[in-house]
């Protein structure tokens, strides 16, 4: 009998460990900002948190990429330049271990931003995304304009991202993943110089598909 109601607090805390697995909601990166627009024909202001802008930059296969391509999406954002002599080479290692364990899914991408796009051409971004072994549309690599993309990477996924003489390799940029939700919000930060950070993102990437089969 005392095995019977031990094994039975055991289900039940288990149970309740599950419910709060599953109803876990991962924060907001950003401060809250005052946004007018119009809903059903009436003006309204409410408070919303950042969300990534607008944006078009060209992929590795030389096609147009807008923010429109990642509607309805969760996906892991970052930056970096094919000659980097220091954190890149890692960084793609790491982000290749999120590529592996999401590949093929429909709801899952990642977006590699240049910082040197006047080396980092869409041939040159193929050459470097062929020899990682990838292939299909879910691992995108973006260049274009170097104003725009070191805009969109400090003043909206919040990171640094600049030319810089004196750095290594002429350049300067974040470590970090960004963990974008299917409304272009951050949702998460993470060291992609390390195992620990990239197996976080990992994590949350299954949060926030479990957050959004809830709703």
């Amino acid at each position: 009998m005392k095995n019977s109601l031990r094994l039975l607090s055991l289900g039940l805390l288990i149970s309740v460990s599950g419910c709060q697995i599953t109803d876990e909601k991962l924060p907001y990166i950003g401060e809250l900002e005052t946004v007018t627009k119009v809903v059903d024909g009436k003006q309204v202001t409410e408070q919303e948190y950042p969300a990534i802008p607008a944006f078009s930059f060209t992929n590795q296969d030389g096609k147009t990429i807008s923010e429109r391509d990642f509607d309805g999406k969760i996906y892991g954002a970052d930056f970096f330049f094919v000659t980097c002599p220091t954190i890149c080479p890692v960084m793609k290692k790491n982000m290749l271990t999120v590529y592996k364990a999401y590949k093929g899914s429909p709801d899952v991408r990642i977006l590699s931003h240049t910082i040197d796009p006047d080396h980092d051409t869409p041939s040159i971004l193929k050459q470097y995304a062929t020899d990682m072994g990838l292939s299909g549309t879910m691992w995108q690599f973006a260049t274009g304009d170097r104003e725009k993309i070191y805009d969109i990477g400090e003043n909206h996924y919040l990171v640094t991202a600049a030319r810089d003489p004196t750095a290594p390799g002429g350049y300067i940029h974040s470590g970090h993943f960004i963990l974008v939700d299917k409304a272009k919000h951050i949702r998460g930060m993470y060291d992609g110089t390390t195992q620990e950070g990239t197996q976080q993102l990992i994590r949350d990437i299954n949060v926030l598909r479990q957050e959004y089969s809830n709703e």
